[in-house]
């Protein structure tokens, strides 16, 4: 549920990856990239053509930048009168950064946000897109949901930039040399918790069977308990520690047990950071993951990975699609209809889903998902596969939108140091989660 990659919950979504569509439009307008209606393409982001320039904030990894940037170039190339800079960093220290520069007014026009977009959206920082639709921005080919999920406080203020859904990464060549059969959709903890050390067991020392995901697995196990993080309806949290206490003792078993990480691996060897995650130097065997990182995982690994379900809790999996980030405008931005341009291009352009991919997340319009399925890699094809499996399980239990409570950055840390003290024995799990969730509530009252 982690803004590092993650996460916020749609309902009932599915991915209409056969959907049918036309781009239409002038990919050469500088109002409007290809996919605008008449209506959008028609106005230009500068009406006179005057020069403008945009900043771009975005996280992510190398592999990211690159595309983002050669993304950028054909903006420029198709609207020569907006000039757009980017800038980009590791989820560590991106909100800080980005909060820094809200606080002194040198925000960027543009800006990727994750779950935490209600943080930002009650502080009344963020742009009301409303005044661009049907001009300068197109929606008539976006998912409905991802549309009410960027509508906060009745104004649209946020463009989802991808669709994913999270779940176990799999590395098929580690469990092969194991002796152990890949995991089915449909497993339990039990299951997960025997399986990791079963790896670690069967490879011996220096292999591990998982990674300890307990701060960005948190959302998933409170829903399938019937409870959640946030409880956005009624403005509070929507948790006891009683409610959290099991997941923290869950992964402080499985470490005791030796399947998962120790935890001085897992702070030098993030298993989200693509330059050095043990999954693609096969030691360890699985992780929680959004499915738009599997492409970028099996690029840099000659194992065969693939992915499956989360394991199941009492009312389900509690994964659903969810927004994977998207791009948010500055309220303050001088340029605010090219601003709604460049949002266009990114959604509606089939040259820029072609660049794109999925690395932030299946395509939210169906035009460019059908782009996208023409050329899929088989690493694509498991995802949209994955995403398709999810989708039919959200017909059967489904899951209500759910979005990162008030002041996440701060709770992530809490959670993630949390972990650590467990991990590193500075205090037990009963202790560390009691002032865990004292400190949850605290965060949670300072940013109401």
């Amino acid at each position: 549920m982690k803004k590092r990659w993650m996460s916020v919950a749609l309902a009932g979504m599915t991915v209409a990856l056969a959907a049918c569509g036309s781009s239409g439009g002038n990919a050469s307008n500088a109002g409007g990239a290809s996919g605008s209606s008449p209506s959008a393409s028609s106005s230009s982001a500068g009406g006179d053509q005057k020069q403008v320039e945009l900043r771009m904030m975005w996280w992510g990894d190398q592999t990211r930048a690159d595309l983002t940037n050669k993304a950028i170039e054909l903006f420029e190339q198709k609207n020569p009168n907006i000039k757009v800079t980017g800038e980009f960093g590791p989820n560590d220290g991106y909100f800080d950064k980005l909060n820094t520069q809200l606080a002194s007014g040198t925000a960027p026009d543009i800006f990727f946000l994750g779950g935490n977009v209600t943080d930002y959206a009650s502080k009344g920082v963020l742009l009301d897109l409303d005044p661009y639709v049907g001009k300068q921005l197109n929606l008539d080919d976006m998912d409905t949901t991802m549309v009410q999920y960027g509508t906060l406080d009745g104004k649209l203020v946020h463009i989802s930039a991808g669709a994913n859904a999270r779940g176990i990464v799999i590395n098929k060549t580690m469990f092969e040399k194991a002796g152990i059969p890949v995991p089915q959709d449909g497993w339990t903890w039990d299951d997960y918790a025997k399986i990791s050390k079963e790896i670690s067991d069967k490879l011996g020392k220096g292999y591990y069977g998982t990674y300890n995901f307990t701060t960005d697995g948190e959302d998933i196990y409170l829903k399938q308990n019937g409870k959640q993080l946030y409880d956005m309806a009624n403005n509070k949290l929507g948790f006891e520690e009683a409610d959290i206490l099991p997941w923290f003792q869950f992964w402080d078993k499985a470490s005791k047990d030796g399947g998962v990480v120790p935890i001085e691996q897992q702070v030098s060897n993030p298993p989200t950071d693509s330059g050095k995650s043990l999954i693609l130097t096969g030691k360890v065997a699985m992780t929680l993951i959004p499915s738009n990182m599997l492409a970028t995982f099996q690029g840099l690994t000659k194992d065969e990975l693939t992915m499956v379900q989360v394991p199941r809790g009492p009312k389900g999996t509690g994964v659903v699609f969810e927004s994977s980030q998207g791009m948010s405008g500055y309220a303050k931005t001088k340029n605010p209809e090219a601003v709604a341009t460049f949002m266009n291009f990114w959604i509606n352009d089939p040259d820029a889903a072609k660049i794109l991919g999925n690395n932030r997340g299946v395509p939210v319009t169906a035009t460019s998902r059908q782009t996208l399925e023409a050329a899929a890699t088989d690493a694509d094809k498991i995802v949209y596969d994955f995403t398709s499996r999810v989708s039919e399980a959200n017909k059967k239990e489904p899951f209500a939108i759910s979005y990162n409570p008030p002041g996440n950055s701060e709770f992530i840390k809490l959670s993630d140091d949390t972990v650590q003290k467990i991990g590193f024995g500075k205090e037990d799990v009963e202790k560390a989660v009691s002032d865990f969730y004292s400190g949850t509530v605290k965060i949670f009252q300072s940013n109401q």
